[in-house]
């Protein structure tokens, strides 16, 4: 398999945004996005996926945090839409299922090619620190529709609205890599009866 690295710049009028990634990393994270408590759900995403994630973000945090959110997960959808490339030859599919303490949440996704986002999370609190909780199915719908993949996203249980969070992004991390690792009986083939995605 080919290096699967990718670099996105999104620019407009309301943030400035690179990501590059490398799906074949160490669970590396270079960002600073203004988002304290993104740049946390972001380090859980490249841990436990095992992908390098170098992130520059600019955004109109005066007004909220809406703008940079939402459009880092439009950036990040795209740099893996990118880098997967022709998705010959790996899983597609991937889940997780991650407690931390009273929390558990169940993440699945399959590289389709068909943007589909389905969540059901009641957090507890409406922000963490200052992050708007809404603002987390922003971000995962900007990165389906760009990564053109189906996430189910489910929050089993959990009273701490900090551990509800971190045991989905550490979930998606996992299934993330789980679905793009390749697959050592499907070298060379499409994950697919149809013969593409």
């Amino acid at each position: 398999m080919s290096e699967r690295i990718a670099t996105v710049t999104r620019n407009t009028r309301e943030t400035q945004i690179t990501v590059t990634i490398n799906l074949d990393g160490e669970g590396r994270l270079a960002c600073e996005t203004g988002v304290p408590f993104l740049d946390h759900m972001l380090d859980q995403v490249a841990r436990h996926g095992l992908i390098d994630l170098d992130i520059e973000a600019v955004g109109d945090l005066h007004i909220d945090d809406h703008h940079t959110v939402e459009d880092l997960g439009i950036t990040l959808g795209q740099a893996f839409h990118q880098a997967i490339g022709d998705k010959r030859g790996i899983y597609r599919y991937g889940h997780a299922y991650v407690p931390l303490d009273e929390a558990l949440s169940r993440v699945v996704v399959d590289f389709s090619g068909r943007p589909g986002l389905f969540m059901d999370v009641e957090f507890t609190r409406a922000s963490i620190g200052r992050l708007d909780t809404q603002l987390f199915w922003e971000f995962f719908q900007g990165f389906v529709n760009h990564a053109r993949v189906t996430l189910h996203v489910d929050n089993l249980k959990g009273f701490n609205a900090h551990h509800q969070a971190e045991t989905i992004f550490k979930a998606f991390g996992r299934a993330l890599r789980m679905a793009v690792a390749p697959d050592p009986r499907m070298a060379g083939q499409m994950p697919s009866t149809k013969g593409s995605l």
